[in-house]
Formats: C-alpha cells, structure tokens, sequence
C-alpha cells in the first residue's frame, strides 16, 4: 500500500498512484483527526471524495503515531492523554474515539488502537502495552459494527518476546476481526530478528484472512516476510527514498546524486515500464537532484512505487504458479549484481 499520510501520497497525483497498480492506500487516523480533522472531511463526503481516491483506503488507528510524534502522553487503561504535535492542544484517543474518527472518514478498512513500546522496551513494559492492545481490540470490535464491504483489523503486539507474541495472536484471533496487523516491528530490531518474530506470529492467524505487516519495508524485507505468509505491507521508503534521491531497482538502490550518473544516457531500470524509465535518462535525473527541481521528486517517486507493485505482481504470480522459491532466489541473485556500470 503506498503510503498517503496526509491524505496524499506525497509527490503523486491519485491518477499516477492507481497508474503503478496499486488498488489499496493507506491514510493516517492521527494525523487526519489533528488536521483537518474527520468532521470536516465528512461533510464534503468522505475521504474517497476529498483525496479524489477511488480504489480501497485503510487507515492506521494512530496507535504508533501517538508513541513516535505526541508529546506528554500518558497512557491508562481508557486511552492515550496526548499533546499534538502541532500546536500542542490536548487530546485522548480511545479505542471508541480511533472508530469513531475512521468512521467519520468513511474508510474501507479501519485498525484497531493498539499501544506501541520503543524498541527496546523493558519485558515488563511490551507485557503491558501487549495486554492494553488485546483489551482496546475488544472495545474496538464493539465500537465498529460489522457491515458488507467494510473491515477492522486487530494488530498483534508483543515486542520480540515469542510468548507474548503468541498470547496476543491467539487473543485476537478469537475476536471476530476482518484481518490481523503485525505491528511493532521494523523499530531497530534488524531484519534478521524480524523475520524470526514474523515468521512465529503469522502461522498463529487464521490464514482465511490477510495477514498484515505494518511499516514494512525494503524490498528484501518484503520478500521473506511473503514467504512467511504475509499478505499486505505498507511503507513510507517508495516516497521517503524518491524525495532523497533513492531509486529502487531490481539490481539494488541507486543515488542519483552520484557523478557517475552525469553522462548515463539509460533509464534507471531497462527492464522498467514506468513512466520514469521510458522517458527519462539518468543523466537528466541526476540533473534534476543537482538542481533541487522537484520535477526529480516525482519521478523518482512514481518509478519507486511503480517497483513496489511490480515486486508484489512478481510475488504474487510466483506463489499461484508454485514458483516462489525460484522468485526468491532470482531476487537475492539480481541485488547481489549490484548495478551495472555505464558502458564507457
């Protein structure tokens, strides 16, 4: 899912984001309910209308939001106390008030409130938010009827902690929710660790349902979460990358800032059907980043998402034709090249 905090994936216009292929965007409740705010958005029809979105939208519930940007928070077992981080104004979310604002918003699919802990939290510390999470699920669940075409996902916490993964998994799993979350993961952990916790924790969800790892990832991380029953991602690096001068392609990432980029008359990705790669060359991209012209930002973005969703395709059709461990093998094979020098 490209990532539309704001309402917007940044640097893309809806039309160039449903042109990559992507189907589903993803939203903030946080930042959504601080500005403009869910009243306002409702009253000119729904966030569909006001960001002129016509596929799918999923917002976050704001659980990480709270944790990462809010300042004086203070957590009890009804809510957060929270300032904003914008101009310091009081507010509490509670599992009834983060419904309350996704419904108002008029989303497809909306998250349950879940408490985050920093990476890495004190056993005693992830033991209490993992118990929060699976009580404010349950209020979540009460407060977000059920109705055809709309869904609630829970989100697993539990740190790295395997047994509390677990306890958290199974709690869930038992309330009637539309799709499972993992989240708190990719906070510092490494890859190596994730993909052990995630790996442990998926098996543990209904497999009928998608399966959703939250805040994920580089490429690399989504391929081995894949084979680890993964279903959805979301990701703030296609955007974040393309606004630095990141370029994502299937031998590895690019600077287009580099000198050795200056005279290279190829695209990015020969292999790339993007918009970016038919028409532009590195030479005038690297151009663009020297120049601080944001013309680069969004070209740079559009072929970041367009090589996420090619990566997805690629997952998917390997997995229906059985192939998925030749797709990862060809993957790790492709980034191990690295990219290929210019022809002198």
């Amino acid at each position: 899912m490209p990532v539309g905090t704001q309402a917007t994936v940044k640097a893309m216009t809806p039309a160039a984001v449903a042109a990559t292929g992507a189907e589903i965007v993803l939203a903030n409740a946080y930042h959504l309910m601080l500005r403009p705010g869910p009243e306002r958005i409702a009253a000119i029809g729904g966030i569909h209308k006001f960001m002129n979105w016509p596929g799918a939208l999923l917002t976050d519930s704001g659980g990480f939001q709270v944790m990462s940007l809010a300042e004086l928070r203070q957590v009890t077992e009804n809510g957060v106390v929270f300032k904003s981080h914008l101009d310091g104004s009081r507010h509490e979310l509670t599992p009834e008030r983060s419904m309350a604002v996704q419904e108002k918003l008029g989303v497809d699919i909306a998250m349950a409130l879940d408490e985050c802990v920093r990476y890495p939290a004190s056993p005693e510390d992830t033991r209490r938010a993992m118990r929060l999470t699976i009580a404010w699920a349950e209020r979540a669940r009460a407060a977000f009827p059920l109705l055809p075409g709309r869904g609630l996902f829970g989100i697993v916490q539990g740190g790295v902690d395997r047994n509390l993964r677990t306890e958290c998994a199974r709690a869930l799993a038992a309330i009637s929710f539309d799709g499972f979350a993992l989240g708190g993961l990719a906070v510092g952990e490494g890859h190596e660790l994730m993909i052990q916790v995630v790996a442990h924790t998926t098996p543990l969800l209904p497999a009928e349902k998608p399966r959703y790892l939250m805040g994920v990832g580089k490429p690399e991380d989504i391929v081995a979460a894949v084979a680890a029953g993964i279903d959805m991602f979301d990701c703030v690096l296609p955007t974040r990358s393309g606004r630095t001068h990141q370029a994502f392609t299937r031998q590895g990432e690019i600077n287009v800032r580099n000198a050795r980029h200056a005279d290279d008359p190829r695209p990015l990705d020969p292999d790339c059907a993007c918009p970016t790669c038919q028409g532009h060359s590195r030479a005038y991209l690297h151009h663009l980043a020297k120049s601080e012209e944001m013309l680069g930002a969004m070209l740079l973005t559009w072929h970041n998402v367009h090589y996420y969703q090619e990566l997805m395709r690629g997952l998917r059709e390997a997995i229906v034709a059985g192939k998925l461990d030749d797709f990862r093998a060809a993957f790790a094979e492709r980034r191990a090249q690295g990219d290929i020098p210019p022809l002198n």
